[in-house]
C-alpha cells in the first residue's frame, strides 16, 4: 500500500497525466488513490489546486453511489474534510454549487457527502473575496446566497448547520422573499421546512412572513372578484383556500411540539389588530384547539373586535380622522371572511368558530339589569361596540350552521340549552339567531326536531318574554311538522292547568301565537305575515293535512280552551284580550267565534236595564284578599278588545249569527254611552271627597275604578268617533265623554300624591294609534311648519291654564317621531318623510332624491326657526326654539357629509350661531351642540373652537375684571360646552399616538414613513390648535 502511494506521488510530480490516470484505473483501494493524489497536489499550485477539486469533484458522486463500503465511504469523507481549508476560494464556491446542483436533481443517494457540505461553508466564509456577477463578495455574503438556496430546496439536514443570529435572519428573509416566485403547491413543504428552522430563532419574522404572503394572496383574490374579466385568476380560489388550510395545519402542529413559538404568535396580536386578516384569524382559531392556548386565543380576538368596532365608532364621527387614516381595518368582515373560506375543507377551524360565535354572544349579548331586568333591550340595529360584538357572534354561527353539517347539531344544541337555562339573564340575541336559522333552513331543523321537542316541555319554568320568542321562532316549522305541532300542544294543555301563573301565560301566550299562524281561508294574505317560508325549502308529505278546513277546525279547538282562561287572574285574562287584537289582525276569519266568546263574557259586568245607572258592574271587576285589594277582571280591555273585533265584520257578507252578535253590541255601546253620559263620578262613588291614596286598601280600590272608568271613557270615544260618520250628535256625545274623561283624569292626578305612598304612574291609554292618527288628521292638515298658523283662540286657554301650548305639543310629537324613526327603523326614515303630507303650495319640493326629499324638510323647519328668531327677545319661546334645534339636529343626521346640503346646513348654522344674540342658555347649548356635531363630521374644529374661545374672551375679559354674575353664568355654560369638544380633540390626538406606535414597526418602508409624516403633521396642527384654545 506504501509503495502504491509513493507511486501515485512521484506520478503527480511528473508531466504524464495519461501514466497516472492509467496507474490509478489499476488499482481497487479508492482510498488508496485520494490520499496520495491530495499530497501530489500541492494547493499553492494552479495546477495542484485544479487537481484537489477533481479529487473532491470525483469523490463526492462516489460517496453518494452506494459502491464503496460504508467505512470506505466514512474514510474519504473523513480525509476530505481535512484537507477542505487548503482550497482556493473559487475551488470552494464551485464545491458548494456542486453539492446544491446535486440536491436540486436529487442526485444525493446515501446523503454520506452531506457531512463534508458545512466543513465546505465554513471554508468559504473565510474568504477574503469572491467574484459575483460583475461584483465581488466576500465569504461570508457569498455563504449567505448558498443558504437561501439549501431551504429553497427544503434541505432537513440545513438545522445541523451552526448559524449565527445574523445569518439566520439574512436566510429567513431571502426565503420568505422567494415565496412569491414559487408555484402555491411548493409553500407547505417550504413553510414546515422555516417551522423547523425556527427552533434556531426568528420565529417572529417567519410567522409574519407567512401570515403576510397569504395575506397579499387574499388581497389579489379579493381585487380579482371584483374585476369585470372574471377570466382573469391568478389563482384558483379553491386551490389557494386549500394550500392555505394545509400551511395551517403544519403552523398549529409546530405551535404544539414548540410553546416558545406558540407564545410568539400570540404576541404579534395582544398588541395591536391592524395584523389580523382572514388567514391569521383562522390560524387563531386552529391553535386555540390547543388547551393552553385557548382562552388566550379568545381574548386576543375579543380585544381586536371591541377595539376594532371602537376605533371604527371613532372614525366615522370625526371628519379629521377619515382624511388622515382613510382606511379601517374591520376584523368582524375578516372573521366573517374565515367562515366563508372554512368550506374549503377548513375543519380544524369550524369548532373555534362555534367557540368565538357563542364566547361573543355571551359576553357581550344584553346583561341583566336592578331585579333582574333587562338593562339593554332588543335593538333592531347595533349601534355600541358591545351590541355589534354580539351580532357579530350571531352572524358567525348562523353562517357556520348554513354551510358546515358537521357542527349544526352542536349549534342548535348550545343555543336551546342557553334559552333553557339563562333564566335570569335576558336572551333576546339567542332568540334571533334562533329564529334566523328556522328561517333560513328549516328543514335542517326537522331533522333535529327531538331537541325542540325537549325544549318545549320545559315552557312553563321560562320566563315569558322567552316563551313568546321562542314559539313565535318555531312557528314555521309547526306547519311542516304534525308530530313538532302536536307535542307543542300537549305541552301547553299541561301548562293551562299549572299551579304557577307563568306557567299559565305561557300557555296563553303559545295559544294564541298558534291562532294567528293557521290561517283560515278567507283571513289576510299570507304574504303580510311576518315570517313566512318559501315551497322551496319545504318537501314534506303533510300538505294536505294542513288545508283551510283542518286550520279552521284546528283554531276552534284552541279557542274552545281559551275560554277557561275567562275565569283566571287578571294577568291571564289580560293578555288574552290583547293577544285576541293580534290574533284578529292575522287571521280575521276568527272574528265570529272570538266575538260569541267576549260577547257571552262582558254580560255579566253589564247592566241591561237601560234606567239604571252606571251601566257596567264594577264591583264584579275587583277582588280582596284581607287588606289588599286586587284587579280581578280587567273590564276595559274586555270592552275594547270587543269593540275592535267588530271592525273585522264584513257588512256584505254577514252571517245571520254574526249580524246578531254585532247587532247586540252596538246596542250595548250605544247604551253606555247615553249612560255614561248621564253618570256623575258620584254614582261611581269617585268624587273629590274619595280617597285615592295607594297606601290603604280604600284608595287601591277607588284608583282601580277611577282606572277602569276612564278606560270606558277611552272605549266609548273611539268608537263614537268610528261611528261618527262626521255626525254632529255623535261629536257632541264624544265630547262630553272627554270632558268627564278629563275631569276624572285631574282629580286622580290631585288627589294621588297626597297619601303616606305617592303614586304618579299614569293609567295607560287604551286609545288606538289610528284613531289617535285620524284624529290629529281631522284637527290639522298639516302637523309641522303650519303649527304657527293654529288660531290665537285656540292657543291662549292653554297659556292661561299653565299648559303647554298647541304649537309646543305639535313640534313635541314630531320630534319623538323622528326620533323613534331614526333609532329604532333608521332605513324607513325617507319613507316616513315621502308619506308626509304636502300642501299644494308647497310645490317646490323636490322628490328626486332622498337627501333632497330630507333636506326640502329641513329648510322649512329653518325658516320656523329663523322667524322665531327674529320676533325679538319677547316673542322668543325658548322650549319651541330648543325642540325646532334638536328636530333639526335629528334631520341633518340623514345628510350625507359629502353632500351640498350638509354644507349649507353648516353654513346656515354658523350663521345663526353668529347672528343670535339671545342669553338663553338651554337655546344657546342646543345651537351650539349642532354646530359641533355638524362641523366635526365636516372638518376639524379646531379653528372653530379657537374662533369661539376668542369671542368667550372678549365677553368675559381677564380673570381679575369684573364680570356680571348672570352674564358669567351663561358664559360658563358655553365655556363648558366648549371645554368638552376641546377634551374630545385631544382624545382623537391621544388615539392618533397610541396607533402611531403600534404601527412604528410596520412603517419601515418608504410609503409607511410617509404615512407617518402625514400623521404627526396633522397631530402638530391640531396640537397647536388645542393648546391655543386651553390658553
Amino acid at each position: 500500500m506504501r509503495a502504491d502511494m509513493d507511486k501515485i506521488v512521484s506520478l503527480s510530480d511528473g508531466d504524464s497525466t495519461e501514466e497516472l490516470q492509467k496507474y490509478l484505473s489499476s488499482l481497487t483501494d479508492d482510498q488508496v488513490k485520494v490520499c496520495p493524489l491530495l499530497t501530489g497536489s500541492p494547493p499553492s499550485s494552479t495546477e495542484g489546486s485544479n487537481r484537489r477539486l477533481l479529487v473532491y469533484q470525483h469523490c463526492i458522486p462516489l460517496c453518494e453511489s452506494g459502491d464503496l463500503q460504508p467505512e470506505v465511504a466514512s474514510d474519504i469523507i473523513g480525509l476530505l474534510m481535512l484537507e477542505t481549508h487548503t482550497l482556493s476560494g473559487p475551488s470552494l464556491a464551485q464545491l458548494a454549487s456542486i453539492f446544491v446542483e446535486a440536491i436540486k436533481v436529487g442526485k444525493m443517494g446515501s446523503g454520506k457527502s452531506l457531512e463534508l457540505f458545512p466543513t465546505v461553508l465554513t471554508a468559504l466564509a473565510a474568504c477574503e473575496a469572491l467574484s459575483y456577477g460583475k461584483g465581488e463578495l466576500s465569504g461570508e455574503e457569498y455563504k449567505k446566497q448558498f443558504y437561501l438556496y439549501i431551504m429553497y430546496l427544503c434541505l432537513p439536514d440545513f438545522r445541523d448547520v451552526p448559524l449565527s443570529s445574523e445569518e439566520l435572519q439574512f436566510l429567513v428573509e431571502k426565503v420568505l422573499r422567494m415565496f412569491i416566485k414559487l408555484d402555491l403547491q411548493e409553500i407547505p413543504p417550504l413553510v414546515y421546512q422555516l417551522l423547523l428552522l425556527s427552533a434556531k430563532g426568528c420565529k417572529k419574522q417567519i410567522l409574519d412572513g407567512i401570515i403576510s404572503y397569504f395575506k397579499e394572496q387574499d388581497l389579489c383574490q379579493e381585487e380579482e372578484q371584483k374585476s369585470l374579466d372574471l377570466e382573469v385568476q391568478s389563482i384558483p380560489q379553491d386551490q389557494l383556500r386549500y394550500v392555505e388550510g394545509t400551511t395551517i395545519l403544519h403552523i398549529v402542529f409546530a405551535v404544539r411540539l414548540d410553546h416558545e413559538l406558540g407564545r410568539e404568535f400570540l404576541k404579534n396580536f395582544k398588541t395591536s389588530y391592524v395584523d389580523l386578516c382572514p388567514f391569521s384569524i383562522a390560524l387563531l382559531l386552529s391553535v386555540a384547539r390547543i388547551q393552553r392556548y385557548e382562552e388566550q386565543v379568545f381574548e386576543v380576538l375579543k380585544g381586536g373586535i371591541i377595539k376594532s368596532f371602537k376605533d371604527e365608532q371613532l372614525q366615522q364621527g370625526s371628519k379629521f380622522l377619515q382624511d388622515l387614516i382613510p382606511g379601517h381595518c374591520r376584523v368582524a368582515q375578516m372573521i366573517l371572511d374565515t367562515v366563508k373560506n372554512s368550506v374549503f375543507g377548513w375543519d380544524h377551524v369550524t369548532q373555534g368558530l362555534v367557540q368565538l360565535g357563542f364566547f361573543l354572544m355571551d359576553t357581550f349579548g344584553p346583561k341583566p339589569g336592578p331585579f333582574g331586568k333587562t338593562s339593554e333591550g332588543s335593538v333592531t340595529v347595533a349601534r355600541t361596540p358591545t351590541q355589534q360584538a354580539c351580532k357579530l357572534g350571531g352572524q358567525v354561527l348562523l353562517q357556520g350552521f348554513k354551510i358546515h353539517e358537521p357542527i349544526r347539531g352542536e349549534i342548535l344544541e348550545q343555543v336551546l340549552n342557553r334559552l333553557v337555562t339563562k333564566t335570569a339573564s335576558p336572551v333576546n340575541h339567542y332568540l334571533e339567531l334562533f329564529s334566523d336559522i328556522v328561517v333560513s333552513a328549516p328543514m335542517i331543523l326537522l331533522e333535529s326536531s327531538s331537541k325542540v321537542t325537549e325544549t318545549f316541555d320545559h315552557l312553563s319554568y321560562l320566563p315569558l318574554a322567552t316563551v313568546q320568542g321562542l314559539l313565535k321562532a318555531v312557528q314555521p316549522l309547526l306547519k311542516v311538522s304534525m308530530s313538532l305541532k302536536d307535542a307543542l300542544i300537549l305541552v301547553l294543555r299541561k301548562a293551562m292547568f299549572s299551579s304557577q301563573l307563568d306557567g299559565r301565560k305561557s300557555a296563553v301566550t303559545g295559544f294564541l301565537l298558534l291562532l294567528k299562524n293557521f290561517k283560515v281561508l278567507g283571513s289576510l294574505a299570507s304574504s303580510q305575515c311576518s315570517q313566512a317560508i318559501s315551497s322551496s325549502q319545504i318537501q314534506v308529505d303533510v300538505h294536505s293535512r294542513y288545508n283551510s278546513a283542518a286550520n279552521e277546525a284546528f283554531c276552534l279547538e284552541i279557542l274552545s280552551s281559551l275560554r277557561r282562561c275567562l275565569g283566571q287572574q287578571a294577568d291571564v285574562r289580560l293578555m288574552l284580550y290583547e293577544g285576541f287584537y293580534d290574533v284578529l289582525r292575522r287571521n280575521s276569519q276568527l272574528a265570529s267565534s272570538i266575538m260569541q266568546t267576549l260577547c257571552s263574557h262582558l254580560r255579566r259586568y253589564y247592566e241591561p236595564e237601560q234606567d239604571l245607572l252606571p251601566p257596567m258592574k264594577l264591583e264584579p271587576c275587583i277582588t280582596a284578599h284581607g287588606d289588599q285589594v286586587f284587579l280581578q277582571e280587567p273590564l276595559v280591555l274586555c270592552l275594547h278588545c270587543t269593540n275592535f273585533v267588530s271592525v273585522f265584520f264584513d257588512d256584505d257578507e254577514e252571517e245571520e249569527e254574526q249580524e246578531g252578535y254585532q247587532s247586540e253590541l252596538q246596542t250595548i255601546l250605544d247604551s253606555m254611552t247615553r249612560r255614561m253620559i248621564k253618570s256623575e263620578l258620584e254614582d261611581f262613588e269617585l268624587d273629590k271627597s274619595a280617597e285615592f291614596s295607594m297606601g290603604s286598601s280604600v284608595g287601591v280600590k277607588n284608583n282601580i275604578y277611577a282606572v277602569l272608568v276612564m278606560g270606558v271613557y277611552e272605549v266609548l270615544m273611539e268608537y263614537n268617533f268610528i261611528k261618527a260618520d262626521y255626525s254632529k250628535t255623535r261629536f257632541e256625545e264624544l265630547l262630553e265623554l272627554f270632558n268627564r274623561y278629563h275631569k276624572l283624569s285631574e282629580i286622580l292626578k290631585e288627589k294621588s300624591g297626597k297619601g303616606r305612598v305617592p303614586s304618579n304612574k299614569t293609567p295607560r291609554s287604551l286609545l288606538s294609534l289610528g284613531f289617535i292618527s285620524t284624529l290629529l288628521t281631522v284637527l290639522f292638515s298639516v302637523l309641522m311648519w303650519r303649527y304657527t298658523n293654529i288660531p290665537s283662540v285656540v292657543e291662549d286657554p292653554g297659556k292661561k291654564e299653565k299648559r303647554s301650548s298647541l304649537s309646543h305639543l305639535c313640534l313635541e310629537g314630531l320630534l319623538k317621531i323622528f326620533t323613534t324613526c331614526q333609532q329604532r327603523y333608521p332605513d324607513k326614515m325617507a319613507q316616513l318623510l315621502s308619506n308626509m303630507d304636502i300642501a299644494e303650495d308647497d310645490a317646490d319640493k323636490d322628490n328626486g332624491s332622498v337627501t333632497e326629499m330630507n333636506y326640502f324638510y329641513i329648510r322649512q323647519f329653518q325658516r320656523t326657526l329663523f322667524s322665531q328668531l327674529s320676533g325679538g327677545e319677547e316673542e322668543f319661546n325658548s322650549k319651541e326654539a330648543q325642540l325646532l334645534v334638536n328636530i333639526l339636529s335629528v334631520l341633518s343626521r340623514q345628510l350625507k357629509p359629502s353632500s351640498q346640503q350638509f354644507v349649507q346646513m353648516i353654513t346656515w348654522t354658523v350663521k345663526i350661531c353668529k347672528e343670535t344674540s339671545f342669553e338663553d342658555s338651554a337655546f344657546s347649548k342646543g345651537l351650539l351642540s349642532l354646530l359641533f356635531s355638524l362641523h366635526v363630521l365636516y372638518k376639524s374644529p379646531v379653528s372653530l373652537l379657537l374662533e369661539l374661545c376668542q369671542d368667550i374672551h372678549s365677553q368675559l375679559g381677564d380673570i381679575d375684571q369684573c364680570v356680571h354674575p348672570l352674564h358669567h353664568l351663561f358664559n360658563l355654560l358655553l365655556q363648558l360646552l366648549v371645554l368638552s369638544q376641546v377634551d374630545r380633540v385631544l382624545d382623537e390626538v391621544d388615539w392618533l399616538i397610541a396607533r402611531k406606535k403600534s404601527h412604528t414597526a410596520a412603517a419601515k418602508s418608504v410609503s409607511g414613513k410617509k404615512l407617518f409624516m402625514l400623521m404627526f403633521s396633522g397631530i402638530d396642527e391640531r396640537w397647536e390648535g388645542c393648546v391655543a384654545v386651553t390658553k
